[in-house]
């Protein structure tokens, strides 16, 4: 059992699966069928299947933003109910639970505000008449894991940091007061989901803000989490790199808070970040790598073909044709 996955005897040693890693699809099912045929993945009884016993990591944010949501959903969860892939949870898989959550208090866990509903709205136009639908897979994406750790290598959505792994370890949005909790100010189970799949932030200096590919205006930026040493400027943290030009060196109070994630642990690969289109491809360390390149919007959809290798290469790196 590993996070909600019971690997049968299919699924063979660690050391003898090969995995190929695909970041955030967001409903863009045209970009995510082109990926996976140049991946040498098949049509297979409803979703895809490499003829050599590969197997498909998705790593979150299948919902909101493109026009297929439910063409995504439905051949992610055939590739995970048969066994030729796995799949974890985004924040947009999380934000929407939230957002279809009473609070108990004649409200929600996620606030029906203007912002947060055109999050949302791509989505709910996907399954318009299909309310019965939806409901279900809510269900089924509070049963997603928030991370994999398969020894070799690791997967989440955003972050990993150590502390929030082992607070999440075990624990599923299908429990209720675990998602209650989850989206109460201030608790550690607030903590470690933030960290997790929407990753470290720190303030921007007064006056300074950062503007999303959304649009909105924030204070706050997302932050780089390994390689963290005195000195670092905002500029130096900030994520996407190179977005904001701010030379104001970050606090060490700050620092200390953000988690490091070392150069000897194993590969690790998440999306999350809405790197440039035309960001190279490529590690973001020798152990780091980030597979969404705005996907969701105007890029392409990236996948990292990962064969045991402790040292992520560029030369791994496999791009959709459609962006």
């Amino acid at each position: 059992m590993v996070d909600g996955y019971v690997y049968g005897d299919n699924w063979g040693t660690m050391k003898a699966q090969t995995y190929d890693l695909i970041g955030d699809i967001h409903g863009q099912y045209d970009k995510l069928t082109t990926l996976l045929e140049k991946l040498g993945y098949m049509p297979h009884n409803g979703g895809f299947r490499h003829s050599e016993g590969r197997k498909v990591i998705f790593l979150g944010d299948y919902i909101d933003r493109g026009p297929k949501v439910r063409e995504v959903l439905l051949t992610v969860c055939t590739m995970v109910e048969v066994g030729d892939a796995l799949a974890i949870m985004g924040n947009h898989e999380y934000n929407a639970i939230c957002y279809h959550t009473p609070d108990g208090k004649d409200g929600w866990l996620r606030e029906h505000s203007e912002e947060k509903s055109r999050q949302v709205a791509a989505t709910l136009r996907a399954f318009e008449g299909r309310e019965t639908e939806w409901s279900d897979w809510l269900e089924w994406m509070k049963r997603l894991p928030m991370f994999l750790d398969l020894g070799a290598l690791r997967c989440v959505h955003a972050c990993w940091d150590t502390r929030s792994i082992k607070h999440l370890m075990g624990r599923s949005l299908t429990e209720q007061a675990f998602l209650h909790a989850s989206a109460t100010q201030m608790t550690p189970e607030r903590h470690a989901i933030e960290i997790a799949l929407k990753g470290p932030e720190i303030p921007t200096t007064d006056g300074n803000l950062f503007r999303d590919k959304e649009g909105t205006y924030r204070d706050i930026i997302r932050t780089r989490w390994w390689d963290i040493r005195k000195g670092l400027t905002i500029s130096d943290l900030v994520m996407p790199p190179g977005s904001m030009n701010d030379s104001m060196k970050v606090d060490p109070s700050q620092l200390k808070l953000l988690p490091d994630y070392g150069p000897e642990e194993p590969p690790v690969f998440f999306g999350h970040y809405w790197l440039p289109a035309d960001a190279t491809k490529a590690p973001l360390a020798p152990n780091i790598a980030c597979l969404d390149f705005s996907g969701g919007l105007d890029g392409p959809l990236v996948a990292y073909r990962w064969n045991g290798e402790q040292t992520l290469s560029a030369r791994n790196y496999v791009i959709s044709d459609l962006n």
